[in-house]
Parts: structure tokens; C-alpha cells; sequence
């Protein structure tokens, strides 16, 4: 029997299941995730900082906030022809997904062509096209939509309860907004949110139940584990706990049944051992290369060589290419031939 699609969760309902047996949960997860996909194969995207740094907000766990110095070097909008090289490499070692952040509050509207023709040649490359640019009016939204935008990135970051404490210059509600015009606009949402910040057991729940309960559950859940950086209010966190970051991922997984749960920001410091249980609790999507935003990523050959292990393969998108060989995946990717990825814990 398939798990029912709910959008009605509550909050006991979700730390009920927070609170199982963690073998119990890890097997109902993964009981959900093969009712839904294939269990061995994994989304591959490739993420590249089309701005980097000088975001005016002030959200505490990301370098790329002009409020706090870490040594981040800004950069202005990338050239057209410079993102689109990006994704050529990304597509060669793999990706069939070419995600794009910048660090603004929102886009402008003088921005708007450039990031049209990015959208435009990037499908061109036959690839699924991802972005990531801050809040977005509904017209903006349409547009993003009409030059041919697959998915729109927006992280709900934490539990509405919580949120004050990370962000004070947008609200909750304003990423709502954000979620609601890029859905109504007819692009696929992704959005999810960010662990280790310092959030009780209740946040995470919350921050589950937001996404669950939404009108139409994400495509993609990027689940984030916070990357501490020197000069960032939350550079003293704490670790997190391994074992915790895993139960968000499965009781994403039961949640969401349908989404794509995304491993994101934090893989750097999970050992492969901590992936796989990931995936068995229900992860299938990964971004992939040496960098995501403005923090490390695990290098895209060890990513490969860690899905050969697990008999994992990328997952094949129906209407766009795969063309790229098992040994064209596994080959050394060296730091001139990977694609260059900037990333903050939120990509938002």
C-alpha cells in the first residue's frame, strides 16, 4: 500500500516519527522512497555562483552577507558566454541539472535579460535549468518561466518559530510569497532548509511541517547541514549531531513521498558511510563538483566513485540528455576541468 499524499500533518504527528527506533524510521523511510523511485539512483545537479558576495540581508550562517567579513571575494553578474562554459563542463562530468545563485535580496528588473539568456542557453544544452536569485515578484516569476526555467530554488531556512533568530530583513511570510509566485507562475519549486543552526528538535519538526503542509509539497527538499564560517555569527555552532541530520532526512523523505530530498551544503564533513545511510533513508539528489556557492563540496570523481561502491547510478530525466559514459564519470576530475561552485548553507 502506497503512502497517501497528506498536506495536513501535525506538529505531534511529525516529532512522533522523529522520536522512533532509529532503525524503525530508516526502514518505513526507505518503504516510502521505493514506493516512489528507483532506490538506486540519485539526481545529479551542478550549482554555480552566478553573483557572488555584497547581499545586503543579514542571514547569520551565510558568507555572502555584505554585514558580516569572511574574506569572501565579491564578484559582479557573470558574462553569459561564462556561465554557459560552466554548464558545458558541468554536462560533460555528469549533470544533467545546471542550477544558478546569486547573492541578491532580489533580482532587478535591468538584470532580467541576462539571466534569460542563461536560461535559454543552458535548455539549449538540453539540460534542466534550476535558479536560485532571491525573492521574486509574480512578473518576474512569469518571465523566469516564459524563457524556459525549470525549477526556482527558495529555502524556508528554518521553522517559522525560529526564524527571527537567523533573519531579520525578510520574513517568513516573504519566502511564502516567493514559493506561492513561482508556483502559480507554472516552474517547479525547490526549497527546504538548513540543521545545526542552533534549533531545538521542535524547529526541525517545524520546519518539516511548513514544507509538508504546503499547498503542493516541493519537487526538491535540499536538506542543509550548516557549514560554519569564520566571520559569520554562527561560525562557533556547535557539531551537529550526524545521527539527528539523518532522521531529518527520512522523516523528509516520509513526509514528502514524492520529492527529491537533497543532500546540499555539508557533505564535506559526512563520511561515506554517513551518505549511504542518507540515501537509505531516503536522499536521492545530490549537487555535485568541488563547491557549492562559497563552501566546499566532496570533488565529483570521489562522488562518483562513492556511487560505484553503492551500486548507485545518476538518475536518467526523461526529455533531457544523458550521454555521459560510466568511465567519463569516474575519470580524475582535476581543478581546471571541474566546473567552478560557489555555495552558502541556504542557496537562496
Amino acid at each position: 500500500m502506497q503512502a497517501s499524499i497528506r498536506h495536513d500533518w501535525t506538529l505531534t504527528e511529525i516529532q512522533d516519527l522523529f522520536k522512533l527506533p532509529f532503525n524503525d524510521l530508516l526502514f518505513k523511510a526507505q518503504t516510502v522512497h521505493r514506493q516512489h523511485f528507483n532506490p538506486n539512483e540519485v539526481q545529479v545537479s551542478t550549482l554555480l555562483s552566478i553573483k557572488t558576495g555584497a547581499c545586503p540581508e543579514d542571514c547569520k550562517y551565510c558568507p555572502q552577507s555584505a554585514r558580516y567579513d569572511t574574506d569572501l571575494e565579491k564578484e559582479k553578474l557573470m558574462e553569459v558566454e561564462a556561465v554557459l562554459e560552466k554548464a558545458r563542463m558541468a554536462k560533460k562530468n555528469g549533470s544533467t541539472r545546471f542550477c544558478m545563485g546569486a547573492a541578491w535580496r532580489n533580482p532587478k528588473d535591468r538584470d532580467i535579460p541576462y539571466i534569460v539568456k542563461m536560461i535559454e542557453g543552458v535548455r539549449d544544452l538540453n539540460m534542466e535549468t534550476c535558479m536560485t536569485l532571491g525573492m521574486l515578484s509574480k512578473e518576474q516569476a512569469i518571465t523566469l518561466k516564459n524563457a524556459g526555467l525549470d525549477y526556482y530554488n527558495h529555502n524556508l531556512d528554518t521553522s517559522p518559530e525560529f526564524y527571527g533568530e537567523i533573519i531579520t530583513t525578510r520574513t517568513f511570510q516573504d519566502r511564502l510569497d516567493t514559493l506561492e509566485n513561482v508556483r502559480s507562475s507554472g516552474m517547479k519549486v525547490c526549497s527546504g532548509g538548513i540543521v545545526g543552526m542552533g534549533e531545538k528538535a521542535n524547529d526541525r519538526a517545524g520546519l518539516l511541517k511548513s514544507l509538508a503542509n504546503l499547498s503542493e509539497h516541493p519537487d526538491s527538499v535540499p536538506i542543509n547541514m550548516l557549514v560554519r564560517v569564520e566571520g559569520t555569527p554562527m561560525a562557533d555552532n556547535e557539531d551537529f549531531d550526524h545521527f539527528e541530520f539523518i532522521r531529518t532526512i527520512a522523516v523528509a523523505r516520509i513526509l514528502m513521498p514524492k520529492s527529491h530530498v537533497r543532500l546540499s551544503a555539508g557533505r564535506t564533513e559526512m563520511s561515506e558511510e554517513m551518505q549511504a545511510m542518507c540515501f537509505f533513508a531516503g536522499a536521492n539528489s545530490i549537487f555535485y563538483g568541488e563547491k557549492l556557492l562559497t563552501t566546499e563540496n566532496p570533488e565529483a570523481n570521489q562522488d562518483m566513485t562513492l556511487f560505484k561502491k553503492l551500486g548507485i547510478e545518476p538518475e536518467k530525466r526523461e526529455g533531457y540528455s544523458d550521454e555521459v559514459t560510466e568511465a567519463a564519470l569516474l575519470e580524475t576530475v582535476t581543478e581546471a576541468q571541474a566546473p567552478s561552485l560557489f555555495y552558502d548553507a541556504a542557496a537562496n
